[in-house]
């Protein structure tokens, strides 16, 4: 299939047919693919879940309102933000920059480069990521509120803030496995209907880590699958040329 041809196959999923079981090696290796989602500053701040014990399915199906699109999966995938991991992902990116710039920057810019990456991911990212009650988030908006009053900066910098981007690069990585799996023709559905604090049980989840979504995976049951013909916004209604 041509992406286009991906995309008008992949559709939410409600009712899975039981007789087509998936090749989790397939979901495994659609998980792989979800990895080279594009993420901010490259901090990879998410994990995926993936569940196939039928006894722990039909936990998760509990845990996400008894839906058919849980009850029924052959699969699941839960994709889970990790941003209490900020440093340690912070110090695996000044580890491969090092190795990165000295193989691929001209000589003279090495060192000028390097030391950039030591201050960005050495002192930036764990300033914009650490948490503190929102203590810290607001030390944070005072100093880009200044700096605002003289040159351009991005405002959204509050612990709520940063919650929120963290989340917006785990969800590019769900829509990347569920491209994914509709090109080997696999069916899924990304919920948000489910209690995340039964979900964090069920998955051992420390504190710090917060379920973006539960994408359950299969092979649509005929008609019963999907509901309907797909309904979109007229383009007019969200395309603006400026």
């Amino acid at each position: 299939m041509d992406l286009k041809e991906i995309l008008s196959f992949r559709r939410s999923v409600r009712v899975y047919d039981p007789a087509s079981p998936v090749d989790p090696a397939i979901v495994k290796h659609c998980i792989e693919l979800a990895t080279l989602a594009p993420n901010s500053s490259n901090m990879q701040l998410w994990e995926a879940y993936h569940i196939s014990s039928p006894d722990l399915i039909r936990q998760m199906a509990v845990a996400c309102l008894g839906q058919s699109s849980v009850s029924t999966a052959s699969q699941l995938v839960v994709f889970v933000t990790r941003q209490d991991l900020h440093r340690r992902r912070a110090k695996a990116n000044i580890a491969f920059e090092k190795g990165n710039i000295r193989r691929n920057s001209p000589e003279d810019r090495q060192e000028k480069r390097i030391n950039d990456r030591l201050l960005y991911y050495g002192k930036l990212m764990p300033f914009l990521y650490a948490r503190f009650f929102g203590v810290i988030g607001w030390i944070r908006k005072i100093g880009v509120h200044a700096v605002g009053l003289f040159r351009p900066i991005v405002y959204q910098v509050s612990e709520n803030d940063m919650r929120v981007v963290v989340h917006k690069s785990c969800a590019l990585a769900a829509q990347t496995f569920m491209v994914a799996m509709a090109n080997e023709r696999y069916d899924t559905c990304p919920l948000e209907g489910f209690d995340s604090k039964r979900v964090k049980k069920l998955l051992q989840l420390p504190y710090g880590a917060e379920v973006n979504m539960v994408v359950s995976c299969g092979v649509r049951k005929g008609n019963e699958g999907i509901w309907g013909e797909r309904f979109r916004i007229p383009f007019e209604e969200v395309y603006h040329a400026l």
